[in-house]
Parts: structure tokens; sequence; C-alpha cells
């Protein structure tokens, strides 16, 4: 197994534990899909990504339908989508993305959530090189007809780096320029992609004590309870 196997599994020690922020976090996806594509899901390939992603999060349909229509409401302000860049305690890079309808409310919140926990906010540029960007699918297992082996070399096309079997379905990673192509595959293929999305996997992680990974968790914990913030990233090794 590679590193995204090893940050899936790093992670399901710490999901969003609220599911009121996943529903926010959700419907801000959703906003941001409609002002970009529209409201109908064919023809947004983004918008169905998004859907997908609230399917599996579990939240109701009729909260989906309400956020669409909300988003396609022209007075509806959109969010623009900000990237931070920074170290917590003992060394460890962080990347935060971010969507906000108020930069200078962003701005401050993530400013003072590292300089209350020991960090430092750098400048853009500063860390995000450490990430590869890559886009992931989970798969319905009862879909795939190749074993993992064969799928992976079915999918060499795409620059498929990882393909591994998870207790949600079949994980697939690739480059984040893929993603559109493997999306329409998938869909041309009547494979169920049961969820998608992007992720930024450290080229190298840091090993820290218990004590000094308490520290790095005060500043993630922060910064995952702004409503602003939309996913965070990390280089310790969990």
């Amino acid at each position: 197994m590679g590193r995204a196997f090893e940050l899936r599994k790093g992670r399901k020690m710490k999901r969003w534990s609220a599911m009121a922020k996943t529903f926010t976090r959700i419907g801000k996806d959703i906003v941001m899909a409609v002002k970009e594509g529209g409201p109908n899901a064919e023809t947004n390939s983004r918008l169905r990504a998004v859907i997908q992603n609230a399917k599996a999060a579990n939240m109701p349909k009729d909260n989906v339908e309400r956020a669409i229509k909300k988003a396609s409401d022209k007075d509806t302000a959109n969010y623009k989508e900000t990237l931070f860049e920074g170290y917590a305690p003992h060394g460890i890079a962080l990347v935060i993305e971010t969507a906000t309808d108020n930069n200078n409310r962003t701005v401050a919140n993530i400013r003072a959530a590292f300089n209350k926990c020991d960090g430092n906010l750098g400048t853009s540029g500063s860390v995000v090189f450490m990430f590869d960007h890559v886009c992931s699918f989970t798969l319905k297992r009862e879909d795939i007809t190749l074993d993992l082996e064969d799928l992976e070399l079915e999918l060499i096309d795409f620059e498929v780096e990882e393909v591994f079997n998870d207790e949600e379905g079949i994980i697939i990673y690739a480059p984040f320029e893929q993603f559109g192509a493997l999306q329409s595959y998938f869909e041309n293929n009547n494979i169920e992609i049961l969820s998608s999305g992007f992720e930024r996997i450290p080229a190298n992680t840091t090993k820290l004590t218990e004590e000094q990974q308490a520290d790095v968790e005060k500043l993630l914990d922060r910064l995952e309870e702004d409503d602003d913030v939309q996913n965070v990233y990390h280089s310790m090794e969990m």
C-alpha cells in the first residue's frame, strides 16, 4: 500500500466530527458548482460529484435540492476559494483550503488561529509544493468486474497512482488533472461513483511525540472549527 492508503487510514481517526459542519461544507460546494456550471447535474460534472458526496454523507435529499435552488438565485453570493499555507508547531507543514464570501474575515480568523497556537502563517507558495494534489474516487465494489491489478492496468492511461480495497468500496487515486476523464470513464462504463473529491498528500511526513502531536492537533482543531475552512492538510505522520 502507498501514501494515499496510509493517509486515508490515518484520516479515519479524525473525520469531520460534526454533521452540521459537513453539511455546511457540502452546501458551499453546491453553491460554487452551480455558479460555475448551472443547476443541471446532467450537464454539470462538478455538481454531480458534489451530489454524490452529499449522498455519501447522508445529507437529506431535500437539503441538497434546497441548496441547488438557493444557489441558482442570482442574489446568492458566490464563495471565493482561497488557499492558506503555513507551519504548525514542530515544523509541520499545513495547507488550508477555504471557501468564503468575506475574505477579510477569513484572513483574520486564519491568522488568529496560527498566532494563538504557536504556528506561522506563510506566504503563497511557501508550503503547497510539499503536497501532491490528487483526485480520489470511491467506487461501488459490486460494479467492478476486474481484480485490483487488472483494474489498475485498465486505468493506466489515466495515470492512476493507487487502487485499493476499503470498507467503503474500491478507492482510486490519480493526478488532480485526471478527475474529469476518470469521472466520464466510470459513468460511461456504468460504475457507480459513491463519492469523489480532491486531496493534498504530503511528499514527506514527520513523526512527533504524543505531546508534540497534541500541540499540532490544537491548531488543526481550531482551523477545522472555522466555518470558512473546507479542508486542512498536514505533514504530520498519523
